[in-house]
């Protein structure tokens, strides 16, 4: 069962495109979140000492990218940062920083977490990770890992209220015994794909066999556009998708699935035959 957290938001500068810090209730950590040009002047004891951060930025195709890193100065890590993309050591931009600091944090957990935090980063697949190397092979005790699993929890509901989705799953597990009566499938013509909707949209699992003909005359410029994209990468082999991919509707999800423009309320259907917009309008008469 899931409870209820409380989170405490707090704007430095009063306004929300400058310094902000979050809390949850009942914890000793704390997230940071400060725009890049605000680095060099800031001047608060809590990004000084040692913790974990992320920089998010654009990588050169625009879609998302982060670094992940570890410091037992924060501050200072970030301003090396800065110092190194002044000297092109760095080729990414990044324009935010979100830092994670704590009490009693200190080398070897801020290696541990930030090791950790990597891993879930590519697991998810949201966001292209510039983290090249970590240290993957620290030994902690096992009250530690348990200190530092708890800690990373919090970590992800912080990251992801302040805007960021970089350590969650596309699809969210779901209770044992429960998936398949909210699963949809398309059968058209010769391409089949089961998918789902979720709180951001719609999600083509992996396995869906998509049209390789794209009808320029029957989709949108935009549509014809993300489909060229997202066939062109590593999401798509062969014509097949090999990884969950997120729509922003149903609609979307089959445009790209068929080729053409077509209603994606109407043609994705649950095991019993009935279509999402059956199903739709029976759950709003409930």
């Amino acid at each position: 069962m899931a409870y209820g957290r409380s989170i405490e938001l707090f704007l430095a500068n009063g306004t929300a495109d400058s310094l902000i810090t979050a809390e949850l209730s009942n914890w000793n950590g704390k997230a940071i979140k400060i725009p890049r040009i605000e680095v060099a002047d800031c001047d608060r004891d809590d990004v000084k000492g040692p913790g974990v951060y992320f920089l998010f930025c654009k990588d050169e195709d625009e879609s998302d990218a982060v670094y992940i890193g570890e410091s037992e100065t924060v501050k200072d890590r970030l301003i090396q940062h800065l110092r190194d993309f002044s000297a092109d050591k760095e080729k990414y931009y990044w324009t935010t920083a979100v830092i994670f600091t704590g009490r009693d944090l200190n080398k070897t957990l801020i290696r541990y977490l930030e090791d950790r935090l990597v891993v879930l980063a590519r697991d998810s697949k949201r966001y292209k990770v510039l983290t090249k190397n970590t240290y993957g092979k620290t030994v902690i005790k096992e009250s530690q890992v348990a200190a530092m699993e708890e800690f990373i929890d919090n970590i992800k509901v912080l990251i992801n209220a302040l805007g960021y989705k970089v350590l969650e799953p596309t699809v969210q597990p779901t209770v044992p015994g429960t998936e398949e009566q909210d699963v949809l499938y398309l059968s058209m013509g010769n391409t089949r794909a089961k998918g789902i909707i979720t709180t951001e949209g719609f999600v083509v699992f992996a396995g869906a066999t998509v049209n390789p003909k794209t009808s320029v005359k029957s989709l949108n410029k935009n549509s014809v556009a993300r489909r060229e994209k997202l066939l062109a990468s590593e999401k798509v082999k062969d014509f097949i998708t090999v990884e969950d991919i997120l729509f922003s509707s149903s609609s979307a999800a089959a445009d790209f699935i068929t080729g053409y423009s077509v209603s994606g309320p109407a043609n994705w259907k649950n095991a019993e035959g009935k279509s999402l917009k059956e199903i739709e309008a029976a759950e709003a008469k409930q």
